[in-house]
């Protein structure tokens, strides 16, 4: 069963992969191997099973076939939440962020024990139906197979929350992801919440209390995401419904929490004094070898670690610049 609290820990990122995509959530070198496999003889091989981590976070994409629009009038938004949430609630598991567009959808949710597979077929098959009842069509109404990528780290987690609530500014449909009725953005700044999103542990990476957080996570939304490439190497996490996230060799790798734990105590600063306002030069020191070593080892930007400190991206940058220098 999974429980959420404000200190919550975040779901289990994998230790053990290379890559994860949507071709079956296999690492790379098994997706060659299942290629290999299915190009033997004219035989044509079933689908191998996606990848299953009990409590692991996904990022998913649900299209409309041939691109045509799932939701075409108010109620069925409606429609479609409430069949989500009574997935969610029969399989055990959660959303922490989404968006319903046009012809597709985007969803950023944590499993139990249950398969994803079996939450989004759920939710596909009974939505279709509904949808059908209603306007008689034949053919399907979701393209054949959902998109999934399993969420690794703390920094593509951040960042998938933000390109989740960008998507329609990225479309053109809306100036400000505020404007935009039909994701989960606004509860992220404090209004109404649907009873079945879990925001508790994606705030937590932002801020010690609720009302620094929401402030930390509205200027990490806003701010431009160009703000991401760095000079220092960081890897930069760009969520993609199409591909998952390149690990790299993680047995030693640490995540941006342990790092800001392990600096706060090296340097014997208060960890809740690193998210505020002051500038004494304790404070600065500690904020830039958070960013450096979390850099260097590669676990999170320099977005995410600005979003962490409560700092922005491009005056870290100045900073470490100037240190460096």
């Amino acid at each position: 069963m999974l429980r959420f609290g404000w200190t919550e820990r975040r779901p289990p990122w994998p230790s053990n992969l290379r890559k994860i995509d949507d071709f079956a959530g296999r690492p790379v070198a098994a997706k060659r191997g299942i290629m290999a496999a299915r190009s033997i003889g004219s035989v044509p091989m079933p689908r191998a099973p996606r990848l299953h981590v009990p409590g692991g976070l996904y990022h998913v994409v649900l299209r409309g076939n041939h691109q045509q629009a799932v939701f075409d009038r108010e109620a069925d938004y409606h429609t479609f939440e409430d069949i989500l949430a009574r997935a969610l609630r029969r399989y055990d598991a959660r959303v922490h962020a989404y968006c319903w567009m046009t012809n597709h959808v985007h969803l950023a949710a944590q499993v139990g024990d249950v398969r994803l597979g079996r939450l989004m077929q759920a939710v596909a098959s009974s939505y279709a139906r509904r949808k059908q009842q209603r306007i008689p069509t034949t053919g399907h109404l979701f393209e054949r197979r959902y998109r999934a990528s399993l969420v690794d780290n703390d920094a593509y987690w951040l960042t998938l929350v933000r390109y989740i609530h960008r998507n329609p500014v990225e479309a053109g449909m809306v100036a400000d992801p505020a404007d935009y009725r039909w994701s989960s953005h606004r509860s992220y700044l404090g209004q109404a919440c649907p009873a079945w999103l879990t925001m508790a542990p994606t705030l937590a990476m932002f801020g010690c209390s609720a009302a620094d957080a929401v402030a930390v996570y509205r200027r990490f939304v806003d701010e431009d995401t160009a703000a991401q490439s760095t000079p220092f190497g960081a890897t930069v996490v760009t969520p993609d419904p199409m591909i998952g996230f390149e690990l790299g060799n993680r047995e030693n790798v640490q995540s941006l929490e342990q790092v800001v734990t392990q600096v706060s105590i090296e340097l014997n600063v208060d960890r809740e004094l690193l998210v505020s306002g002051r500038r004494d030069s304790a404070l600065v020191h500690a904020r830039l070898e958070i960013a450096r070593r979390a850099l260097a080892a590669g676990v999170a930007s320099l977005a995410a670690v600005a979003a962490r400190l409560g700092r922005s991206a491009s005056t870290l940058s100045e900073q470490l610049n100037r240190q460096s220098g």
